[in-house]
C-alpha cells in the first residue's frame, strides 16, 4: 500500500516535471530582450512636390522637414532552440509582458535558431564576433536533445513498469529521470554562463544592427522557457529518486 501511494506521488510529481521539461523545450523563450534601436527619420520634402504638409509662404513654394515615424521604437526579441523571433512592440509594456503570444502584433519575423545561443551569422561562419562563445554550440545542441530523450525515455520505462511491478523497470525508469533532471541542470546552468559571463548579450541582440546604433539601450531578460525548465529540475529529480527506491524497495521484498 505504502508502495503503491509513493508511486502515485512520484507519478504526479515526475509528470509535471517532465511536461516542464518538454514545454521549455518546444517553445521560444529563453531569452527576452527589448532594444531602442529605431525611432524617427527626417524626412526633407523638396520644393514642387505636392504634399499636404507643403505650403506657399510669401507666394512661394516652401521645403517643409516633417519627423515621420519609420517604426515603433521598442523591437522585442524572444528565442529558444528552434527559432529565433523579433517584432515592433509596445514601448509601455515590460518586455516580459510584451512577448506574450496574445501581444505580438504582425509583422513578426523568425529565424531557425538550433544553433541556440550562438546567433545565426550573416557572413562568415563561425561569426568572428562570437568565437569565445563557439563552445557553446555543440553543448546547447547535444544536452537538450539528451536531457529530452532521457525524460521521455524515464517516463516510457515507468508506465510499462507499473503493471508487471518490476523493480528493474522502476530503477532504470528513476534512473533516466535522474539523468534528465542532471542533464537540464547543466543546460541551464550553461544558459546562465552564456548570458552573465561568456558572451556580449548586447552585440548578439543588436548584431549587423549595432553599427548603425551603438548607444541603444537594451534590456535582455530570462524567459518563460528557461523558468519553466528550471522549475522541472527538482520535481523530476525528485520522482526519480522516489522510482529508485521503490525499485529498491520491490527488489528487497523478492
Amino acid at each position: 500500500m505504502k508502495t503503491g501511494v509513493a508511486a502515485l506521488v512520484a507519478g504526479i510529481v515526475g509528470g509535471i516535471g517532465v511536461l516542464c521539461f518538454l514545454l521549455s523545450f518546444a517553445t521560444d523563450y529563453w531569452l527576452l530582450a527589448s532594444d531602442d534601436c529605431g525611432g524617427y527619420v527626417q524626412l526633407e520634402v523638396p520644393a514642387g512636390v505636392n504634399t499636404s504638409m507643403a505650403g506657399q509662404v510669401n507666394g512661394t513654394e516652401a521645403e517643409v522637414v516633417t519627423a515621420v515615424p519609420a517604426l515603433p521604437p521598442v523591437t522585442l526579441h524572444h528565442e529558444g532552440f528552434f527559432w529565433r523571433c523579433w517584432f515592433k512592440g509596445d514601448p509601455s509594456l515590460h518586455v516580459v509582458w510584451a512577448v506574450l503570444f496574445t501581444n505580438q502584433p504582425a509583422p513578426k519575423f523568425c529565424i531557425h535558431g538550433y544553433l541556440f545561443p550562438l546567433p545565426i551569422a550573416v557572413g562568415p561562419v563561425p561569426h568572428p564576433d562570437y568565437d569565445a562563445t563557439a563552445v557553446f554550440r555543440g553543448f546547447w545542441t547535444m544536452l537538450i536533445i539528451l536531457a529530452v530523450t532521457a525524460s521521455v525515455t524515464g517516463g516510457f520505462l515507468l508506465v510499462c513498469a507499473v503493471p508487471f511491478s518490476s523493480d528493474k523497470l522502476y530503477k532504470a525508469g528513476g534512473a533516466f529521470l535522474m539523468t534528465a533532471a542532471c542533464l537540464f541542470l547543466a543546460l541551464v546552468g550553461l544558459f546562465v554562463l552564456w548570458k552573465e559571463v561568456a558572451a556580449d548579450v548586447g552585440k548578439y541582440i543588436l548584431q549587423e544592427r549595432g553599427e548603425t546604433c551603438p548607444n541603444a539601450h537594451l534590456e535582455a531578460h530570462y524567459g518563460w522557457s528557461f523558468m519553466v525548465a528550471a522549475a522541472g529540475i527538482p520535481l523530476v529529480l525528485l520522482s526519480g529518486l522516489l522510482f529508485y527506491f521503490i525499485g529498491r524497495h520491490i527488489q528487497r521484498r523478492k
